[in-house]
């Protein structure tokens, strides 16, 4: 049976009390992680989410009716202790915070009983994660996700006190907005008051932001929730929350200087992790080139090497064909791993092929300084010498390369790069490597919409010095577009805004907008626009991102309280779902499904 509280204060959480207690009576309240009865001594760790504690029932002090409660505990039963706080009579625990106390329970209420739950409550939990996401109220209990959640608070009230000290106010903007074309998918409300019109939710405060730049308000800042209807990955979910700031009058390089302070602190404060200023920078093409990614890992090597020159007019068709279509060939050197098995290789063949390769061309360099390749034939000893020595290839190296299209090369050799940096275990997490990529291009040509669309956004300011190529040779155009990288993630990004009207028209147009159409989508900032509009750039982060980089986890959803899954469902509450038919009705409303049965 269980019992009230009435009367009962909770003095401490379990790891608040500590040898400064000693002698005195506390009351403290939690769940039971495990009972041990020895008998004529029943333990138990008592734990909430500061920690464990350990509370001793011996018969003697806490009476016959309080010993028989204790030997009824099981894991998960919520309960309350008053006792008082020893040094402890066994061994110190030095994995617990209270290892060497513990507090000998004078007084016992079992507030709440507990069916066995499906999964032990237990750090790094080896359980489905589709069954703890089921019970995620359960999984929740967990110390290390409570840590994670705790670390996202602490983080929120950090960056909340920085953004204050510098200036910035703090501006909710709507969730209820208007659907925009460009970017991800919106999620869509309908709307019961005006029949067949449907609100959006936000995929980023972008619009309103730049609004309030407009207003006058200076500097602006938010913790921001964002819906996408995109597909999910590890490091991304339908809704998340960016930490999101605009600043008036400022050009790039004062945007940078908020942020990297901004960096310095909460990593330090709240990780303890030194951030050394000022952030590496590097432009977007150095790190294509260099990387083969716009978001690369700079904790190890194994950069890109362009040895377009050194093959051309060799007899490798593979090679010269690329190039003669305007592409590229470009390799990675895996030093030490030229005795790597040739099922291996083939595997790595794969993984490119994955990526858009046709293939993937090897050259091992054995101890003896021979070599092993899959194309040794069709080039010159001269020629395959000149290759090595392009790469840097020394005795025992592996050179693998591929050729194509650049963007093919970049995608297939900086994902190879990373495969292998993780199965060689050269991903450190205990490093911090932060980098600012710069001057993205401003626009990017889509196969699919078969028209230039933007990188970031329609609202990015393009570079003053390339202005002029925007109808003659657009896609050359560079951004005054930044991103800030952790470890080969994206933490944030964002640009300067565009506030000159004859630009942002222009802009619009070159995505394939008229007058027209831009001002029925975007008519509200450009109307804005002719109001006195000064020069203003922001920065969003995806905090959730940031917690999961922070706390070294593999997951986003493990710093998040209830994520979604893969399909972008919730486990627990059986999320999305059908909805009364009288419902449908209120929002003029009907479901076809019938094309889905059908498949």
């Amino acid at each position: 049976m269980t019992e009230s509280m009435k009367g009962l204060r909770r003095t401490h959480r379990c790891t608040e009390v500590s040898r400064e207690h000693i002698g005195e009576t506390v009351t403290v309240m939690g769940w039971v992680q495990k009972r041990r009865n020895l008998g004529s001594l029943i333990f138990i760790d008592l734990r909430d989410r500061s920690g464990l504690l350990q509370i001793v029932f011996d018969e003697p002090k806490v009476g016959s009716e309080g010993f028989a409660k204790a030997e009824t505990l099981r894991s998960e039963f919520v309960v309350a202790v008053t006792g008082t706080v020893e040094k402890r009579s066994a061994a110190v625990n030095e994995n617990l915070k209270t290892g060497d106390i513990e507090v000998i329970a004078s007084g016992l209420r079992i507030l709440s009983e507990s069916e066995t739950p499906p999964f032990p409550i237990e750090e790094n939990s080896q359980t489905k994660e589709e069954l703890r996401l089921r019970y995620r109220y359960l999984d929740l209990r967990r110390p290390d996700i409570q840590r994670n959640l705790m670390m996202k608070s602490k983080v929120a009230m950090l960056l909340r006190n920085f953004m204050a000290e510098e200036g910035f106010l703090e501006i909710e903007t709507p969730i209820l907005t208007k659907s925009t074309p460009e970017g991800a998918r919106d999620y869509l409300v309908p709307s019961r008051v005006h029949p067949g019109n449907f609100y959006a939710l936000p995929q980023s405060p972008q619009l309103f932001k730049q609004l309030l730049m407009c207003s006058g308000y200076d500097r602006y800042f938010q913790i921001a929730r964002c819906f996408r209807d995109e597909d999910l990955r590890a490091d991304r979910q339908p809704e998340f929350t960016q930490a999101d700031m605009e600043l008036s009058f400022v050009d790039v390089d004062d945007v940078i200087d908020v942020n990297e302070r901004l960096l310095q602190y909460v990593f330090k404060e709240a990780a303890g992790v030194e951030v050394e200023l000022p952030i590496p920078r590097m432009t977007w093409q150095e790190a294509m080139d260099r990387f083969g990614s716009d978001k690369p890992d700079t904790r190890f090597g194994m950069e890109l090497i362009n040895v377009s020159n050194t093959v051309a007019g060799c007899g490798f068709g593979v090679f010269t064909g690329a190039l003669e279509q305007g592409g590229s060939v470009r390799g990675i050197n895996a030093k030490g791993q030229g005795t790597m098995p040739r099922k291996k290789i083939d595997k790595l063949v794969e993984f490119a092929k994955g990526y858009g390769a046709k293939g993937l061309a090897y050259l091992a360099v054995n101890e003896d300084g021979s070599y092993k390749s899959s194309f040794a034939k069709f080039m010159t000893e001269e020629e395959l010498k000149s290759l090595v020595d392009k790469m840097k290839g020394e005795p025992g190296d592996l050179l693998l390369f591929a050729a194509d299209k650049n963007k093919v090369v970049w995608d297939v050799l900086g994902a190879l790069r990373l495969e292998l940096a993780r199965e060689l275990g050269l991903l450190d997490k205990n490093q911090y490597h932060f980098l600012w990529v710069t001057e993205f291009p401003l626009l990017e040509w889509s196969e699919e919409e078969n028209r230039y669309m933007a990188m970031h956004h329609p609202f990015t300011m393009p570079m003053e010095e390339d202005w002029d190529k925007i109808d003659s040779d657009p896609g050359s155009v560079r951004a005054k577009a930044y991103d800030i990288v952790l470890n080969g993630t994206e933490l944030g990004g964002g640009s300067v805004r565009i506030h000159q009207d004859d630009i942002q028209e222009k802009m619009l147009e070159v995505l394939g907008f008229t007058k027209e159409s831009a001002y029925e989508q975007f008519g509200f900032l450009l109307n804005a626009f002719q109001y006195g509009v000064p020069p203003h750039a922001g920065l969003a982060y995806g905090l959730d991102r940031m917690i999961m980089l922070m706390m070294q986890c593999d997951s986003i959803r493990d710093v998040i309280a209830f994520p979604k899954v893969k399909d972008a469902s919730c486990l627990m509450t059986d999320a999305p779902n059908v909805v009364d038919e009288k419902q449908l009705e209120e929002l003029a409303l009907s479901i076809d499904i019938s094309e889905e049965k059908e498949q």
